[in-house]
């Protein structure tokens, strides 16, 4: 019994509210369960120096969670000086999943970056961000698509993550932090909407795993990249 009462593959319940701040070209507030991440998606009509010129466009991302996101209060990283090796991994991994689904050529030389900010975290924050910072890239994409300043549309496919792990011996779909501290195995799964793999991050925490529950781990979280797609559909229609 996994302890929320969710069958094993079962979603947390997920929700997409779009146009969520004012300024931003691209907005949403993504929640899957108690996991809540705001996505920004920001027009420039510049690239960085290494592709200035070769006619590309860029996605990029920056991530980060608010000193309260979790039960005890993180230091902001301002305050260090320094971002952290998994704040910095993180919006690696968001800026490469992005630009999967994208055409650069279509975009044009100019550059979106998408910020994900963590209010609140209960396991799976890369995986929301992702899935949300698609929703809010694909906003940002709709305006330039209106203004004219794209001709075809740059998003070749919806892009979203989900969490599988090994909990308690089982295979288990999207975890949530009690899951997830204690799970054997633990995943990140990124896919396209037509199921194409972009990037899978597993490792065992605590005992290995078989061939056979990686691909019971890669079917769960089919399911739920195609549940994630469905919403970001119905969002952004």
């Amino acid at each position: 019994m996994r302890p929320s009462g969710r069958d094993l593959s079962e979603m947390r319940p997920v929700s997409i509210d779009t146009g969520f701040t004012k300024h931003a070209e691209g907005s949403c507030l993504i929640r899957m369960g108690d996991t809540h991440v705001l996505c920004t998606a920001t027009i420039e009509d510049r690239v960085p120096p290494f592709i200035k010129g070769s006619g590309l466009g860029w996605v990029t991302a920056e991530y980060g969670m608010l000193p309260r996101a979790t039960n005890t209060r993180m230091r902001r990283e301002a305050a260090t000086g320094k971002q952290g090796g998994r704040t910095v991994e993180i919006q690696r991994l968001i800026g490469r999943a992005l630009r999967a689904g994208v055409d650069r050529v279509a975009l044009g030389e100019r550059q979106i970056t998408v910020d994900c900010d963590v209010i609140q975290a209960d396991g799976g924050t890369r995986c929301a961000a992702i899935t949300g910072g698609w929703v809010a890239l694909r906003l940002a994409v709709n305006k330039l698509m209106k203004a004219g300043d794209v001709i075809s549309d740059p998003l070749l496919d919806p892009v979203a993550a989900v969490s599988c792990g090994i909990y308690a011996g089982q295979p288990i779909l999207d975890l949530d932090y009690p899951e997830d501290s204690e799970a054997g195995v633990d995943g990140n799964f990124i896919l396209t909407g037509s199921g194409k793999l972009i990037e899978v991050q597993m490792s065992a925490e605590g005992s290995v795993f078989s061939r056979d529950q990686m691909d019971q781990l890669l079917n769960l979280a089919e399911k739920g990249v195609g549940e994630l797609v469905a919403a970001q559909k119905a969002a952004t229609a």
